[in-house]
């Protein structure tokens, strides 16, 4: 018989008043008895209606079956069939809008913890599993993969698994792409991140760091030396700002710049390290996304006694995870929502203070939001000494302006066909943040995942 709790298996975390003083990880995972008793919760039901929202299809109440009976191993190889980073997509995922959001057991009462135990089999199979046997045969064919990040990784590792000689080219010295650079150690430890990619190493995918495609070496030049498919995943890294008065201020940064400055040069183990960027007193945050919740706990923890997240529209408009949210509020961080930046004043080239007015919400805009429109004479002042700039990113213009024959959108994202991820160019593929703008990982993946099937299918034709 299920277990027919109406709540989840409560996960275990650190106390807010701790973890917003360190960067270790906030939810310290599932024991065996807890995974098995929520896996319990599973109808598993006929017609699956959480792998239908699931972007890279995980056989789902499978996996969750053979957790309830404390097989792990095996439920690790099912959800490793379908998801190469489960260990991170199990921590990352917006379980709540995609797999758990089609669970039948959320129509009255909580969703089955899908997350929760996709990140519990991975952990486990970390500590206690052995790699497994690879016997791929190659087939000759080389493939490059732009960017190391989620897409590219997936893209990856499924021709590796298919026989490809895959060779990832990595901006950056540290592969992982976003996951190594823009979330937090508190949420995503980095050295889960380098098990994940040294997995799909294994499978004889090569990796060369340091790398700018369109600076070091251009797409026409990878052609040129026998790379006959070429996957474009190098995300969205160029920080869109207000174009307010005061922005280019010292102590005004971009939350990518934030947060990379914080993960790849180590400010999260200060003291050991001294902190890359100067913290004050008061920090603001402007956005109530995802990251922007990642720079304004990642700013407590660097010390900074008040931290705002200064967004112009309402709480339910927030676009964050609820877990998020939760987590801010309850390490501290002040929401002063319905409320828009102006202008940053500053004194001797630094931030000193930021004006903002009130807002209140009007008719929907195009995405369906009520606009927010501004009440007159409202203004105040924000004495702060950081301000963050969280409100969206946009795809580098390197590679769109040294390819010739690549389509891309107004603002910048890579034209593909949706079915195969093809681009406008003959033999390259794009996916993830670089064709959609900011999304999520596992939407990422989604793409790496279709794209490697359609240029398995174009190359094994050509």
């Amino acid at each position: 018989m299920p277990n027919m709790s109406l709540t989840k298996v409560t996960m275990p975390e650190q106390k807010a008043d701790v973890r917003n003083k360190n960067f270790d990880e906030v939810a310290l995972g599932y024991t065996k008895e807890m995974a098995m008793e929520e896996a319990t919760r599973c109808l598993n039901c006929k017609h699956q209606p959480c792998k239908n929202g699931c972007p890279v299809g995980v056989p789902i109440p499978e996996f969750i079956q053979e957790v309830a009976t404390g097989n792990f191993e095996e439920a690790y190889k099912i959800i490793t069939s379908e998801n190469a980073l489960p260990a991170i997509c199990g921590r990352v995922c917006p379980q709540e809008n995609q797999c758990e959001g089609k669970c039948v057991r959320a129509i009255k009462g909580e969703a089955v913890g899908i997350g929760r135990l996709e990140r519990f089999v991975a952990d486990y199979h970390m500590a206690h599993g052995n790699a497994p046997e690879l016997k791929i045969e190659s087939n000759g064919i080389k493939v490059a993969i732009i960017g190391s990040g989620p897409a590219g990784i997936t893209c990856a590792g499924e021709l590796a698994k298919k026989g490809y000689q895959v060779t990832v080219f990595e901006a950056l010295h540290k592969t992982g792409g976003v996951l190594s650079y823009g979330i937090p150690e508190f949420r995503l430890p980095k050295d889960l991140v380098q098990k994940e990619v040294d997995s799909v190493a294994a499978l004889g995918v090569k990796f060369e760091t340091n790398v700018v495609v369109g600076r070091s070496i251009t797409i026409d030049e990878l052609q040129e030396q026998g790379y006959q498919g070429i996957f474009i995943g190098s995300g969205a890294g160029l920080p869109r700002f207000q174009n307010i008065p005061g922005e280019n201020l010292n102590g005004v940064y971009a939350a990518n710049e934030f947060l990379t400055r914080v993960n790849l040069m180590k400010g999260y183990e200060f003291p050991k390290h001294p902190t890359p960027i100067k913290i004050t007193d008061t920090v603001c945050v402007i956005g109530a996304g995802n990251v922007a919740m990642d720079a304004a706990r990642t700013a407590k923890r660097l010390g900074a006694k008040n931290v705002y997240i200064v967004y112009r529209r309402g709480a339910q408009e927030v676009p964050a995870r609820a877990e998020e949210v939760h987590h801010a509020k309850e390490e501290g961080i002040i929401f002063k929502l319905l409320t828009n930046p102006v202008k940053i004043e500053g004194e001797d080239g630094w931030v000193k203070s930021m004006e903002c007015v009130e807002m209140e919400l009007g008719e929907p805009d195009e995405s369906g939001r009520r606009r927010p429109v501004v009440k007159e004479g409202s203004n105040f002042i924000i004495e702060t000494g950081t301000v963050i700039v969280s409100i969206g990113q946009s795809p580098n213009p390197l590679i769109r302006q040294t390819t010739p024959g690549l389509e891309t959108q107004k603002w910048g994202g890579i034209i593909v066909d949706e079915a195969s991820m093809k681009t406008s160019k003959d033999g390259v593929y794009a996916g993830g943040d670089v064709v959609t703008g900011a999304a999520t990982v596992i939407l990422a993946m989604g793409a790496g995942k279709t794209a490697a099937q359609a240029m398995d299918e174009y190359l094994s034709t050509k």
